[in-house]
């Protein structure tokens, strides 16, 4: 079975196909933006790198949320719930991490289906 990379850096990929099976690293937003600010780019990153490795949102298996405050997670889950419309969600998990820098208020990771 090949490995296909897209995006691939020195230090990683954006995302890792395996089979029929989708790995994207954790996508964030831009530094400093409101917290909806950052989940909306975060989704619109998700749906660019999934349709460049021929999928959808609709074929998230899982997604991995981090959230630097726990606090924000009603205003993540607004836009949340409305990107994933109530159909097709998929399994998913939420944190709480510093994530790499205090700007970063979300970072989410998915595994999709091809």
């Amino acid at each position: 079975m090949t490995i296909q990379r897209i995006e691939s850096g020195t230090r990683m990929s954006q995302a890792v196909i395996h089979g029929d099976t989708i790995y994207l690293s954790g996508q964030v937003g831009e530094p400093g933006a409101s917290v909806a600010d950052q989940t909306r780019q975060v989704l619109t990153q998700i749906e660019d790198l999934l349709a460049q490795a021929g999928s959808d949102k609709s074929k998230i298996l899982m997604a991995t949320i981090w959230m630097a405050d726990m606090a924000d997670f009603a205003e993540m889950n607004t836009v949340w719930d409305a990107w994933v419309g109530g159909k097709d969600a998929p399994a998913r998990a939420t944190g709480e991490a510093k994530l790499a820098t205090p700007d970063y208020k979300v970072e989410i990771i998915v595994t999709a289906a091809r």
